[in-house]
């Protein structure tokens, strides 16, 4: 609680700070923040033109399939490997002011998850003119998976983070371990695929129910199971809950490390 507390009263510097970070990304080009929603549209003609015509799949509407699941794991992978940097991005901050170092993964996460509900806005205009539509029913379930994911991301984000000061070999590996964690993951393919006996490992993977729940919404239209929802919210704040304490014991000596 008195983490929460002084979060709260530097709630100014987290707002300034993830302004300062949306604006600093598209600074200088010449489209500036219309790049948020060009590159998922772009996204979008390169998986219709593959695998409508190149890479056929027996899924119908397998680029819509595919990109409804994409997005949310990009904003996810991108938390695990760019989070391993936030901290050597901010060292002569960290160094010389006093604040709550939880304020930098926060702010990381918060202006990923932003460019992430930018680019939902594509997803919507797409789910709507693809005759599968949009369900008012399940849509309603999608703020609370959001929620989910946002609290997993961030916990990712405390881990890596608070871990790379310490190893500075892990940005370069947890590169390769979220390429390898999106095969794991029911993004390319559809859960149902899996064989029975590895269904317990894909289980354990926190992003699986995320997955699962943004598919049931957007492509088939029905609200998440029961489930699949306590699954995402157990695993979620576990990683949370493991992040944040780990982010907590390693910050004492941050300043000595960098």
């Amino acid at each position: 609680m008195k983490l929460m507390k002084e979060l709260w009263n530097y709630r100014e510097m987290i707002i300034s700070l993830v302004k300062r970070d949306l604006k600093s990304r598209y600074k200088g080009s010449v489209l500036g923040f219309l790049w948020m929603l060009l590159n998922p549209l772009l996204q979008l003609c390169v998986y219709t033109a593959v695998f409508s015509v190149i890479m056929r799949t027996g899924i119908e509407k397998y680029y819509l399939f595919l990109f409804v699941a994409l997005v949310p794991w990009i904003f996810f992978s991108t938390c695990l490997s760019g989070g391993t940097t936030i901290i050597f991005a901010q060292k002569d901050m960290v160094k010389k002011i006093y604040f709550p170092r939880q304020v930098l993964p926060i702010v990381f996460t918060t202006s990923q998850f932003i460019n992430m509900l930018l680019s939902f806005i594509i997803i919507f205009i797409v789910v709507f003119f693809s005759g599968i539509g949009l369900h008012a029913r399940a849509l309603v379930y999608l703020p609370l998976v959001m929620a989910m994911e946002y609290i997993l991301a961030l916990g990712i984000t405390f881990l890596a983070s608070a871990l790379t000061v310490y190893f500075r070999d892990l940005e370069h590996i947890l590169g390769i371990v979220s390429m390898a964690w999106m095969y794991l993951t029911p993004v390319l393919y559809d859960i149902s695929s899996v064989p029975e006996k590895y269904l317990p490992v894909f289980q354990l993977n926190p992003m699986t129910p995320i997955i699962i729940a943004y598919r049931d919404i957007l492509y088939y239209g029905r609200t998440p199971q029961l489930g699949t929802l306590q699954s995402a919210l157990l695993l979620g704040v576990l990683v949370m809950a493991v992040g944040g304490l780990t982010f907590k014991i390693l910050q004492r000596h941050f300043v000595e490390e960098l």
